[in-house]
């Protein structure tokens, strides 16, 4: 049965697009282009580079939220119209979802004083996740 979100986007259904799609719905945190691809090379053969037109398209589309977190590195996850914010540990990557969203009372005051219609805002907190810290919380590659 066809994926009804490629559907309604006009897109064709491809293993390798439902693939990427089932990973990310899956998927309890956002994931770079290199952890999607190797997931999917679990499921069906890709190149990166088709993994990377994939997700460039798919994103295109506004099916995913594509994201550039503070450590460079861009981050998938499936838009399910869900506003969310994640804590990065800085050392090993982990990332966890972040209950509410402490910035929407500011935007309304922000809105009220510069008469600006805000529509949006990303916020990323990072931090030494607990496992990190008790080893000392030394900064490496992150996953």
């Amino acid at each position: 049965m066809p994926d009804e979100t490629l559907k309604s986007q006009k897109l064709k259904t491809t293993k390798r697009r439902e693939a990427i799609l089932e990973i990310l719905r899956a998927s309890t945190k956002p994931m770079t282009t290199e952890e999607i691809y190797m997931q999917v090379l679990q499921e069906v053969h890709m190149s990166i580079s088709t993994a990377y037109r994939t997700l460039a398209t798919l994103s295109d589309k506004q099916i995913l939220i594509k994201e550039l977190g503070q450590d460079g590195k861009t981050y998938f996850r499936i838009n399910d119209h869900r506003h969310r914010h994640f804590l990065r540990c800085v050392c090993c990557g982990e990332t966890i979802l972040l209950d509410g969203c402490p910035i929407e009372k500011l935007e309304k005051d922000w809105a009220e004083k510069t008469g600006y219609q805000i529509t949006g805002h990303s916020l990323e907190v990072s931090g030494i996740c607990p496992k990190c810290a008790a080893k000392g919380g030394k900064k490496s590659h992150a996953k």
